[in-house]
């Protein structure tokens, strides 16, 4: 029984020294868009070398962009499938509109999921993903466009987001596939792909082929640059 308490003890102070938790702050730019966006990661660190990282977090996202063009958000719609194997299916183009916002703006808070490895002292890889949470942000005036007619129609950032697959994703979410050099003991710096979904909804539903939508969504693939302290 002393053994057994014995080995559970070391198990919880190994469990306990091998976690890590981070701040960061990232901003990224494409064309004519950007993002600003800050997180907290609780992290494991996993493995005999505690090399492998497995984490969850909470980001604040906000986004800005100009001109951009949203298109038709539902999975059913734009694949015609909603099924786990989506992400492989080709988009029906007679499905899909556009919605064009002049100037878009979206605030998310999302709860996320942390993936990384320790490659040496000073750099690491990485990627996180947003899973669950809410956006705001003012009602905007855009331009509904179904081949060459057009009308004008307001839209709020969708309130709910939630990570699915594929299309069948809800909402605003982001993502960053990232590589990380630690300069000092607490401080470093990042790089790499952000690829961030930001989704409005139309007030009424405009898009009537196939069917009924008011759900439009634009896909950002954008580089990013950041720091981050170790607290």
């Amino acid at each position: 029984m002393k053994i057994r308490f014995s080995i559970l003890l070391s198990l919880a102070a190994t469990i306990a020294f091998a976690q890590k938790k981070q701040f960061d702050i990232t901003g990224a730019v494409g064309s004519y868009e950007g993002s600003l966006s800050a997180m907290y990661t609780y992290a494991w660190q996993l493995g005999t070398k505690k090399k492998f990282e497995l984490g969850v977090g909470a980001r604040v996202t906000s986004y800005i962009g100009q001109n951009q063009y949203y298109i038709t958000a539902p999975a059913k719609l734009t694949s015609g499938s909603t099924g786990p194997l989506v992400i492989f299916k080709e988009n029906i183009a007679a499905n899909i509109d556009t919605f064009l916002i002049q100037s878009p703006q979206v605030n998310a808070l999302n709860a996320a999921i942390h993936l990384g490895y320790q490659i040496n002292s000073r750099l690491a890889i990485g990627f996180n993903i947003d899973a669950i949470g809410l956006s705001i942000g003012t009602e905007k005036s855009g331009s509904y466009i179904n081949g060459v007619f057009g009308q004008q129609e307001h839209a709020k950032p969708t309130l709910f987001n939630l990570l699915l697959i594929s299309d069948n994703d809800l909402g605003t979410l982001n993502s960053e596939l990232f590589l990380k050099y630690q300069w000092k003991e607490t401080w470093g710096v990042k790089g790499g792909l952000q690829f961030l979904f930001t989704e409005y909804t139309t007030h009424t539903n405009v898009q009537q082929v196939p069917e009924p939508n008011n759900r439009f969504r634009d896909k950002s693939l954008l580089f990013a640059f950041g720091v981050y302290k170790n607290l």
